[in-house]
């Protein structure tokens, strides 16, 4: 038989709520990338990750001491094997949950060796046309891409 829990004081029961709550407040600002890579065909690449579903525009956070511009270079190469071959157009900044902010990114110069295979973090990867996205885009790859081939409005959102 397990024996039951004992239990907590009113008085550390607030005390661990507290502490919970100043851990989210202090939490530091995060800051990420992605990208509408676009081909010459005008398609877009897309990844599906392993872990979440969906598809997604690649990109991913900026690591302490890195650029935007590096983590993006860096995202590109290891999400979908694509290198830059110019320099990207920083299209839009947006608010992302609560203190996260994801720099938007359009990139029409760049080189791809092969295709992207799946690996322990992307399931699938491809180009597609924006007319024809995969069953799945999700909302916000909806929006951005919409901004970019639509000239919808661009949100301060993501």
């Amino acid at each position: 038989m397990i024996a039951p829990r004992p239990r907590r004081s009113l008085r550390t029961r607030l005390t661990e709520g507290v502490i919970k709550r100043v851990g989210l407040l202090r939490r530091a600002m995060t800051l990420g990338v992605r990208a509408a890579v676009i081909d010459a065909q005008g398609r877009v690449f897309l990844v599906r990750h392993t872990y979440v579903r969906g598809w997604y525009l690649p990109g991913g956070g900026v690591e302490r001491g890195e650029t935007f511009g590096d983590a993006l270079a860096r995202e590109l190469l290891e999400e979908g094997g694509i290198a830059l071959t110019g320099a990207p157009e920083l299209r839009s900044l947006h608010h992302n949950r609560g203190r996260d902010h994801v720099a938007f990114y359009v990139v029409r110069d760049f080189a791809q060796a092969a295709a992207k295979q799946p690996d322990w973090e992307i399931a699938e990867a491809g180009f597609f046309s924006p007319d024809a996205l995969p069953e799945g885009a999700t909302p916000a790859t909806r929006a951005r891409l919409a901004e970019v081939f639509d000239g919808a409005p661009v949100s301060a959102d993501w």
